[in-house]
């Protein structure tokens, strides 16, 4: 799915590390959220 600027992201769920809770994206509605996605990080290519 490709996203133009000004597209609303897909809801989807993301398990958060720090206290093994999941995190859904809907969930924080009405906050500001910033999505970063860096290609091939913490892989060992």
């Amino acid at each position: 799915m490709k996203l133009q600027v000004g597209d609303y992201a897909p809801d989807f769920e993301l398990e958060n590390h720090l206290d093994d809770k999941k995190v859904r994206l809907s969930s924080l509605y009405g906050q500001t959220v910033v999505l970063a996605f860096f290609p091939k990080a913490w892989t060992p290519v």
